[in-house]
């Protein structure tokens, strides 16, 4: 059984619609949000800009400043949602790593789909030609990493209408689950 989850990592491939459907998530449950591309280094920001992969060496400091963020808000209390695109597994081995109470979403989808919605986006810093080596990177994430994976191929509400269903409805009120999370946390009740 797991821990009720005080965090949720939205992962998935540029243009899968983790800012969307993260931010709609936090704001239905009340939680906190935070956008992992905020995170990273401006080294990282204008090497993607120039069209230039990350390597995994320039992902490492971001992926450590996503897990900071996840360490705060559970050492706080408090609960949030964060988008990260998480690839591969040892980086989600960083940003979730042995943490019972963070739990991943993956947001599926094929490649012509999100080649058409990367083709819509304008003004983000992630160009619709490094899709490909996302995909080339992407490891999807198996059982044992116990991911709510959904596809992304209906409206944003609808998904985050089915994460929430999965989730469940006690989540969407903190005090409802707080003693929850305390336990899962190792505090007593």
């Amino acid at each position: 059984m797991h821990a009720a989850p005080s965090v949720l990592v939205v992962m998935g491939v540029s243009g899968s619609g983790k800012t969307t459907v993260a931010a709609l998530l936090a704001g239905g449950l009340r939680w906190d949000f935070e956008d992992a591309d905020d995170l990273h280094p401006a080294a990282n920001i204008a090497k993607m800009h120039a069209g230039i992969p990350l390597t995994d060496a320039d992902r490492w400091p971001w992926l450590h400043a996503v897990a900071r963020w996840i360490d705060e808000s559970r050492a706080a209390g408090r609960h949030g949602v964060v988008t990260c695109s998480a690839l591969k597994r040892s980086y989600r081995d960083i940003i979730i790593g042995d943490r019972p109470d963070v739990r991943l979403v993956y947001l599926k989808g094929d490649r012509q789909l999100i080649t058409t919605r990367l083709a819509c986006r304008h003004g983000h810093f992630m160009p619709a030609g490094l899709l490909a080596s996302q995909f080339a990177a992407l490891e999807e994430p198996t059982a044992d990493e116990h991911p709510i994976v959904v596809a992304i191929d209906r409206h944003p509400k609808e998904i985050v209408d089915e994460l929430l269903s999965i989730i469940g409805p006690t989540l969407a009120d903190p005090a409802a689950h707080s003693s929850t999370t305390n336990q899962a946390q190792g505090s007593p009740p």
